[in-house]
């Protein structure tokens, strides 16, 4: 499974190492992704997701809930 995060979609971007000599090799920035387990009271379940650190810390604020309605409007989360 690709390293995206199923909330925001941020997923690894591409850019350079730079040596002290200024030589130039690609490479990866991946996200902060971490799998976290959430409960939902409105569907008295618990879900399995792969998250930013930083789509953590929007859940922390404006609640689980209005955090996956958001994803799926924006069409992020299928589930």
């Amino acid at each position: 499974m690709s390293r995206v995060c199923e909330l925001t979609g941020k997923k690894a971007m591409v850019g350079n190492n730079v040596s002290h000599a200024m030589n130039k090799t690609k490479r990866t920035f991946d996200a902060n992704l971490i799998k976290k387990r959430f409960y939902i009271p409105e569907e008295d379940k618990w879900v399995t997701l792969k998250v930013s650190t930083s789509a953590l810390k929007t859940i922390n604020k404006i609640g689980i809930s209005a955090a996956i309605k958001d994803a799926k409007s924006k069409g992020f989360l299928k589930k």
